[in-house]
Formats: C-alpha cells, sequence, structure tokens
C-alpha cells in the first residue's frame, strides 16, 4: 500500500531530530505574514474616518480577507499533500505585498477590499504548507513544533496595532507601503525553508514509495464526530477573537474614551498576552495531553469573558491579558489533535483548521459589526461572553495520545 507523503516525511524528520533552525526560519517567517495582515485591523479607524464607513462596512473588509483565506486553505492543503509545492511559500507571501502595497494606494472602498482579498490569497499559500514543515521539522514532537510555528505569527498579529500606532496612524495611511520590505525580506527566508524542505524531504520519496500508511487511531465515524466538536471549538473561539481584534480599539474609545493610539496599545497587550498562550499550549499539550488543554483553553476563559463588559478601563485590560492567554494556548492543540486523527493529510487538516479560523473570524466580523452598528459595541461584547461556555463540548473528545503512541511502536 502506497505511503502518503506526509506519512513518509514524518518519520524522517523524527529520525533527523526537531530542526530548531528550520523552526525558527517558518516562525520569523509567521511573524512577519501575520503582523502584514494585522496592520490591516489595526488601521480600521483611521479607514473609518477617511472613507467615512459604517462598522458594517469594517466588519465586510475582515469578512473579505477572512473568507479568501477560508475558502482556499483547505484545498491548497489537500492539493499540496498530493503535489508539494515548497516554493508556493515565496508566492504567497507576494500576494500579501501586492495586498500590502493595495491597501497603502487605495483611493477608494471597492480598492480596500481587494487589497483585503489579495492579503486573505497569501494568507491561504502561505499556512497549509508552512504548518507541514513545521510538523517535518518537529523530529516528533508535533505540540511543541507547532506552538513555535504558531507564536510567530501571535508575535506578528501584537506588533501590527504597535507599529500602526508608531508609524501609521501618524504618518497616513501611504506609510503601510513601508512595511515591504518585511514582505520581501519573507520571501528570501521562505525561499531557503523552501529548499530545506527539497532537500531533506522530497528527495527521498523517491526511495521509499510502498510503506504502510499509519492508521486513525479511531474508527472514521469517531473521527467524524470528533472533527465536529473541534469545529464547534474553533467557532468558539475565532468568533470571539473576532469581536476583540475588529472591534477592541472601537470598544475601548467608546467606553473609556481612550485615544486611538492608545487603544492600539491595548490591543497589542492583548495580542501579545495571546503570543504567550500560543506558546504554551503546544508543549503543554506534548506533556499533559491535548484534550485537556483544549478543554480548559475554552471553557477555562468563560469567567473572564462574561466579567469583561461591566468592569473599569483597569480591569478590562487586565481581564482582556487573561483572556488572550488563555484562550490562544488552543489552538496548537486543536490542530495537533485534529492532525493525529487524520495521520498522513496534514495539508489537508492545516488548511481546514486555518481556514476554519479565517472563515469563523471573518463572519463574527461581519455579523459582530451589523450587531454593533444596531444596538451598539457594549452589547456585542455582552452577547459574545457566552461564546466560551461552548468548551464543554470537549469533554466528548476521544482520549487519543496512548492510542497515537501505540500505533508508532
Amino acid at each position: 500500500m502506497q505511503q502518503s507523503l506526509a506519512g513518509h516525511s514524518q518519520a524522517h524528520a523524527s529520525a533527523d531530530g526537531t530542526r530548531y533552525k528550520v523552526l525558527g526560519a517558518i516562525s520569523f517567517s509567521h511573524f512577519l505574514n501575520d503582523m502584514i495582515q494585522s496592520l490591516i485591523i489595526a488601521i480600521y479607524p483611521l479607514l473609518k474616518g477617511e472613507f467615512d464607513l459604517s462598522f458594517a462596512q469594517i466588519g465586510m473588509i475582515s469578512l473579505t480577507y477572512q473568507i479568501c483565506a477560508s475558502v482556499l486553505q483547505p484545498l491548497v492543503g489537500t492539493f499540496t499533500d498530493k503535489h508539494p509545492q515548497p516554493h508556493s511559500l515565496s508566492a504567497g507571501m507576494g500576494f500579501t505585498l501586492a495586498g500590502l502595497l493595495a491597501l497603502g494606494f487605495a483611493q477608494s472602498y471597492a480598492a480596500i477590499l481587494v487589497a483585503a482579498a489579495l492579503v486573505g490569497a497569501g494568507s491561504a499559500v502561505f499556512h497549509p504548507e508552512s504548518s507541514r514543515i513545521a510538523r517535518l521539522a518537529s523530529g516528533g514532537r508535533h505540540g511543541l513544533a507547532q506552538s513555535i510555528f504558531q507564536v510567530g505569527g501571535s508575535a506578528g498579529s501584537a506588533a501590527g496595532p504597535l507599529l500602526a500606532a508608531w508609524i501609521i496612524i501618524p504618518h497616513g495611511r501611504s506609510s503601510v507601503s513601508w512595511f515591504a520590505l518585511a514582505a520581501i525580506l519573507a520571501i528570501v527566508i521562505l525561499w531557503n525553508v523552501s529548499g530545506w524542505y527539497v532537500r531533506h524531504h522530497l528527495a527521498r520519496t523517491g526511495t521509499a514509495r510502498a510503506q504502510t500508511a499509519v492508521p486513525s487511531p479511531v474508527s472514521s465515524t469517531r473521527v467524524a464526530w470528533s472533527l465536529a466538536i473541534l469545529v464547534v471549538l474553533v467557532f468558539s473561539k475565532y468568533f470571539y477573537l473576532a469581536g476583540i481584534s475588529s472591534f477592541y480599539s472601537f470598544f475601548l474609545i467608546e467606553k473609556f474614551h481612550v485615544s486611538i493610539q492608545a487603544a492600539q496599545v491595548y490591543l497589542f497587550l492583548f495580542l501579545l498576552a495571546s503570543a504567550l498562550g500560543t506558546l504554551i499550549g503546544g508543549p503543554l499539550g506534548d506533556r499533559i495531553g491535548r484534550k485537556r488543554v483544549i478543554w480548559f483553553s475554552i471553557l477555562g476563559v468563560a469567567p473572564f469573558t462574561l466579567a469583561l463588559p461591566h468592569v473599569g478601563l483597569a480591569s478590562t485590560a487586565l481581564l482582556s491579558l487573561i483572556i488572550g492567554f488563555i484562550l490562544s494556548s488552543a489552538f496548537s492543540a486543536i490542530l495537533v489533535f485534529a492532525q493525529e486523527l487524520m495521520p498522513g493529510k496534514v495539508g489537508a487538516v492545516s488548511g481546514l483548521f486555518f481556514g476554519l479560523a479565517f472563515g469563523m473570524g471573518g463572519i463574527g466580523a461581519a455579523v459582530l459589526g451589523v450587531l454593533a452598528d444596531r444596538s451598539g459595541i457594549d452589547f456585542v461584547y455582552q452577547l459574545i461572553a457566552f461564546l466560551p461556555l461552548l468548551g464543554i463540548s470537549a469533554a466528548f473528545l476521544p482520549n487519543i495520545e496512548h492510542r497515537v503512541v501505540r500505533s508508532r511502536v
């Protein structure tokens, strides 16, 4: 029986040990990619004033970007499982570069939507294939590798608002184009990472084609049920995060009358806490089990989200740090859990869950934008506070860690 490319490459990755230089390079590229993407969200207040946009139109920008990313990512991941395209990483960053330049010089709302779509397309190419490379470089420490990869993205998302406050807000929207240098740097790094992939993994596939594929640790019915639960958890996490990332600045400005720059600093602190949580979630899942991490990170954040809309500015800032840290520990664990459920389909699984994350975030931003126009930002935050209660569904996930280990012996 033919072994999948992903399964074969994983065996070699384990034998070679954890490749920290590769993980560092792919994580730094993730930092640059998501920093660029977060600039769109960070300058929403600037775009709202310059183009006289409603909250619904702001949400539509997020929806355009997120839907382009979410629809394409599973398709890209499934295709690259069968036909690996290492250098597509640099090509994807080229789309992001084009979107960045388009955003800096857009003269209409329609042009902003086109720029958002280009950035979304770049993200769709980048995430599935880079997640595969992170797993190949893991040396068997899959949670750790995903966390190293993910923390780069989370740190980049955190840096975006801060850079917007320092550079874009004072100098105007056209200064977004200065960040083209970051995109070019990412293209160079990803080209070198792709070269490592070609030399150390694709070259080996010609010598070992006929090995047994690794089976799933549970039945196909249980796989489908488990994936459905994970989808619910991703919905809970990213619908809530859409309310924070897209409207947190407006919430602080409207409720506490802070300046735009101060609001960006608060958003940066929230996203920084999210980055730290991302770094913890993967290795903690390797140690104590991914199901426990998933359950705690979603359901455990509920008391804090429920309190957030009812406290003062200082407590809001503190609670947002706690929420960001706990909630963001989930995704690495969810992604690796899904990859263990469906071994040999790393690209498809990564594309599916990155796509879901982007899609839920985009739909959430659009829906919550309409609600904010009708009922106010404060109402939106009171409503989404209940979403983490869906974390109770994690109790129904199978305990697969010991079965995965046994299947590899």
